[in-house]
C-alpha cells in the first residue's frame, strides 16, 4: 500500500468537502452537507454512490442487519458526514469497519459543525487488516483486534 498514492487519490474529494463548508458554513445539520457534497461531487465529475447499504457477514452469513455509507466516492474512498459539536471514537471506529467490511483503502471522516471543517483521512492495508494515519502510522490492527495508538 503506498500512502502517497493514496493521499493523491483521495485529494479531490477531500477539495470538494472544503468548498461545501465554504459556501454552507458552520452549524447546519448533516443531511444538508451531505446534500451539498452530493451536488459538489456532481458538479467536479467526481464518481460517487450516495448512501449505500450493504449487510455485513457473520461467519460467512449474510446478517439480517443493515449499515449505511454516506458516499463512497471513485469506488474505493469512504467518506463520513457528521455535524457535531467533536469527533468522538464511535464515529471513527464506524469508519473504520465500513472500510474493512468493504474493503475500502481510503476513508475520510468529515465534521462539518465546527467554523473549520474537520477533515480525517485514513487508510486500509488489506493485506495486514491494518487502519493506518495518513503519516503511515498504525492506527488500529484487525488482526490483534486491539487500537494501537490513540486518537
Amino acid at each position: 500500500m503506498d500512502i502517497n498514492v493514496l493521499k493523491r487519490e483521495v485529494y479531490d474529494v477531500v477539495r470538494a468537502i472544503y468548498d461545501v463548508h465554504i459556501e454552507l458554513g458552520p452549524g447546519l445539520n448533516e443531511a444538508c452537507y451531505q446534500e451539498g457534497l452530493q451536488l459538489e461531487l456532481k458538479e467536479k465529475k467526481i464518481p460517487f454512490v450516495r448512501e449505500m447499504t450493504f449487510h455485513p457477514n457473520y461467519h460467512g452469513i449474510e446478517m439480517d442487519s443493515t449499515f449505511r455509507v454516506d458516499f463512497i466516492c471513485k469506488d474505493n474512498i469512504i467518506v463520513e458526514c457528521k455535524a457535531v459539536s467533536e469527533v468522538l471514537g464511535n464515529h471513527r471506529a464506524q469508519l473504520f469497519n465500513y472500510m474493512r467490511i468493504l474493503q475500502k483503502q481510503c476513508g475520510v471522516l468529515v465534521n462539518f459543525y465546527p467554523f473549520s471543517a474537520q477533515v480525517e483521512r485514513y487508510f486500509y492495508d488489506k493485506d495486514t487488516h491494518q487502519i493506518v494515519a495518513t503519516d503511515g502510522h498504525v492506527i488500529y490492527n484487525y488482526d490483534r483486534r486491539m487500537r494501537v495508538s490513540s486518537m
